[in-house]
C-alpha cells in the first residue's frame, strides 16, 4: 500500500516543489530587480545538474524525475536571462563556472557507468545549492533572495531523501541529504536577517520615545 499510494504522492509533491521553487525567485527578480545574495554560479550549476538528472532518469527508468528535470532546466535558464538583463554580460562568466562544476559527474560515468554517475549527481545536488549558500552568507543584504524558493527546495530535498531511502536509490539519498542541509542553511541566514531588521526597528522605536 505504501509503495502504491504514498510513493506516487511523494513523487508528485517533490516534482511540484522542484519545478515551483524557481518561480518565486524569478518573480522576485522581475518585481524588485534586486540581485543581492543571488548567486549566478548557483544558476549555472542548476542548469547543468538538471540536465544530468534528466539523463540519469532516462538511464535508470526513473521517469518521475523527468518533469522536474525538464522544468528545472527551463526555469534556471530563465533566471540566467534575468541576471544577464539586470547585471550585464559579466554574469555569464559566473554562470559558465557553475556549468563547469556540473561536468563532475562525467568522472563517475567514466569510472562506473550510470551507477557511478548517479552517485556523483546525488552528491552534487547539495553542491548545486552551495554557491547560493556562500553568496547568502557573504552578502551584507539578502534582499534578492526569495524565502519561498528555499522553503520549497527544503520540501523537495526532504521528499527525495525519503523516496530514495524507501526505494534504495543512493543518488536520491545523497541528493536529498545534501539539499536538506543547504536549504536549511539559507533559510537560517534569511531568518537571521529578519531578526536583525526587527531588532533595528525595536531600537529605533525605543530611541524615538
Amino acid at each position: 500500500m505504501f509503495d502504491s499510494i504514498v510513493l506516487p504522492l511523494l513523487l508528485a509533491v517533490a516534482t511540484t516543489a522542484g519545478v515551483g521553487m524557481i518561480v518565486p525567485q524569478a518573480a522576485r527578480l522581475h518585481r524588485t530587480g534586486a540581485t543581492d545574495g543571488v548567486s549566478a554560479v548557483w544558476v549555472g550549476v542548476g542548469v547543468s545538474m538538471n540536465a544530468w538528472w534528466l539523463a540519469y532518469a532516462a538511464a535508470s527508468g526513473l521517469w518521475g524525475l523527468v518533469p522536474v528535470s525538464v522544468g528545472g532546466m527551463a526555469l534556471y535558464t530563465i533566471l540566467a536571462v534575468q541576471l544577464l538583463r539586470l547585471i550585464g554580460p559579466a554574469v555569464l562568466r559566473a554562470v559558465g563556472r557553475g556549468q563547469l562544476i556540473g561536468l563532475v559527474p562525467l568522472v563517475g560515468l567514466a569510472a562506473d557507468g550510470w551507477p557511478g554517475a548517479g552517485l556523483a549527481i546525488g552528491l552534487l545536488y547539495g553542491a548545486v545549492f552551495a554557491p547560493a549558500v556562500f553568496a547568502a552568507l557573504r552578502s551584507a543584504s539578502v534582499a534578492g533572495i526569495s524565502p519561498t524558493t528555499w522553503v520549497l527546495a527544503l520540501v523537495e530535498a526532504v521528499i527525495w531523501l525519503i523516496y530514495g531511502s524507501t526505494t534504495g536509490d543512493v543518488a536520491l539519498i545523497a541528493g536529498g541529504l545534501g539539499g536538506t542541509v543547504m536549504s536549511s542553511l539559507i533559510l537560517a541566514r534569511l531568518a537571521a536577517a529578519q531578526l536583525a531588521v526587527a531588532d533595528r526597528r525595536e531600537v529605533a522605536l525605543v530611541g524615538g520615545r
